[in-house]
């Protein structure tokens, strides 16, 4: 029989703050997170702006985050051994240069990439000796790795699973790779009015960082042990459209896909909310709006976390199931800031502006990747 799924420990690193109560604030206050860039010079690069994490960190950015969220997780669970990780994870994205003075510097017998490191840490910390989950779907990695871990804890094949992501592209070669393809904002002058899902006047993405790992375990078994019950995952879908290596299917045909495929595997309940991908890219927001329109109709709230924190790439899918359950716990939908002048092409209720009352219920969560790789999950708080 399978087992119903709780969250029960979240630990995050993000540009809004790293404790779950100010994060969730930051959110319901409509703060943006944008900023100039300051981990690098990128004097000559068309984008200046990002959402960074105000840490100064020694080594691979995404491995520190990972790292401390997990700590935090796994305390705010009171859990410590027997479990499985599931982690999406950006690229090892260097200069050429930076790559050779980190192999240089590691010893004969460790040369890993700064992802592996994270992975092998990560299990060593927390004594996990069932083989580590790895996600790289993207822009879906993190709704991937969690999807699985909720899997993994409904069929009773792990007691409890740490699943999330972390990303930092905040670098030379993550930024100008985006700014090759044109994918960001160039909103160098006005950062935190940069980032504007569904508006408009979008440009592009606003780049951020950081990280979210969540402790998945049986919701009999939580509230047997007297565990915080944050939410409940209900159902897991994804799909493979293959369209465009950046760009969505112009239709949501995969978005459509893996909604619905999330929602049955629920058992098709009212759905509430949507958290959008809201990438605030010209392609993006038109796609998903189609694509949520098709699934559920126009008259359901929809909100972007990306207005205020910016695309967290292989990090951002649990960053924001994480600003989801934070908000909805406290009775609110966190705004889509930015939103002044919606685009005619999106027509969906979204929530702007000002956050908006949210009974306990059913939450959509889409993430959709570059190269066609989609994931949702359906969540419930109470």
């Amino acid at each position: 029989m399978a087992l119903r799924v709780a969250v029960t420990g979240i630990g995050l690193v993000t540009a809004l703050g790293n404790d779950p109560d100010q994060f969730a604030r930051a959110l319901l206050d409509g703060q943006s997170a944008g900023g100039p860039i300051t981990l690098f010079d990128p004097a000559s690069l068309i984008t200046r702006i990002a959402a960074e994490v105000p840490l100064r960190v020694e080594g691979d950015r995404k491995s520190f985050f990972a790292a401390e969220a997990a700590r935090a997780a796994l305390q705010d669970a009171g859990l410590t051994t027997g479990g499985g990780l599931s982690l999406g994870i950006g690229l090892d994205l260097f200069s050429m240069p930076a790559m050779v003075d980190y192999l240089h510097q590691r010893p004969h017998d460790r040369l890993q990439t700064p992802a592996e490191e994270c992975l092998q840490a990560l299990c060593a910390e927390h004594k996990i000796d069932f083989p580590p989950r790895t996600h790289v779907s993207a822009c879906s990695a993190s709704t991937d790795a969690l999807g699985d871990a909720f899997r993994l804890v409904r069929g009773g094949r792990r007691p409890w699973m740490l699943a999330g992501g972390t990303d930092s592209m905040i670098n030379p070669m993550g930024v100008a790779g985006f700014c090759k393809i044109r994918a960001m904002t160039t909103r160098n002058e006005d950062p935190r009015r940069a980032s504007r899902p569904f508006d408009r006047d979008r440009d592009g993405f606003l780049l951020g960082e950081g990280a979210a790992l969540l402790v998945l375990e049986s919701l009999d078994e939580a509230v047997k042990r007297g565990a915080t019950v944050y939410a409940e995952i209900c159902g897991y879908g994804n799909s493979f459209d293959a369209y465009g290596i950046s760009e969505p299917h112009p239709e949501g045909a995969g978005a459509i896909l893996a909604m619905r495929r999330a929602l049955q595997d629920a058992g098709d309940p009212p759905v509430g909310s949507v958290n959008a991908h809201g990438t605030s890219t010209p392609k993006n927001d038109p796609a998903e709006t189609r694509a949520i329109k098709q699934v559920l109709g126009a008259q359901v709230p929809v909100s972007s976390t990306k207005s205020m924190l910016g695309h967290l790439i292989s990090a951002s899918g649990a960053v924001e199931v994480a600003a989801a359950i934070l908000c909805a716990r406290r009775g609110w939908m966190h705004p889509t800031i930015n939103l002044d002048h919606p685009d005619p092409q999106c027509d969906l209720e979204y929530v702007a502006a000002t956050p908006r009352r949210l009974e306990p219920g059913y939450i959509l969560k889409n993430s959709f990747a570059f190269g066609g790789q989609n994931a949702c999950l359906v969540l419930r708080t109470f």
